[in-house]
């Protein structure tokens, strides 16, 4: 299938899922998860690298990175370019290009070790950009919520060429 074939079935597929709420869960935040995220990310905080710190506080960020629960992902559910095969809506199983196209993170609560994070998500645009071929513009938003209700709201955004 040529590029132009495979980005228009990307499109026709992406516009079909528009607005389908989709949850996963991503299992429970463990203090030396976070502390290991937070030390890789070159944090050298004591309240955030060392579980045993009576501050002791997940990083931001942490949560946001977080695609799968334990124990991760089976390797069918990666693409040949090593993302998941459904990271990007519509495009499981054709040969695009993929790309990150930005990133508006919200934090509404904080996330705590011990809690059972769900994620919930949707595809809520699709636009056609460029000139001649173009490419598409994916835009997903994302919800992480704990049993206290939504801790961090994402909007990302994926370029299709």
């Amino acid at each position: 299938m040529g590029t132009t074939a495979a980005l228009e079935l990307v499109e026709k597929r992406a516009r079909a899922s528009i607005g389908s709420w989709e949850r996963r869960s991503l299992g429970v935040v463990r203090a030396e998860d976070a502390a290991e995220f937070a030390r890789a990310a070159g944090e050298s905080a004591p309240q955030l690298v060392d579980p045993g710190h009576v501050g002791f506080a997940v990083h931001p960020m942490y949560v946001v990175s977080v695609l799968r629960g334990a124990p991760g992902a089976d390797p069918a559910e990666f693409r040949p370019d090593g993302m998941y095969r459904d990271e990007v809506p519509g495009t499981d199983g054709l040969d695009v290009r993929l790309m990150a196209g930005g990133q508006a993170v919200r934090w509404t609560g904080e996330v705590r070790p011990g809690d059972r994070i769900e994620l919930r998500r949707a595809l809520t645009a699709v636009e056609r950009k460029g000139s001649g071929e173009g490419f598409l513009l994916l835009t997903v938003e994302k919800m992480y919520a704990a049993a206290r209700g939504t801790l961090v709201e994402v909007t990302e955004r994926f370029i299709v060429r």
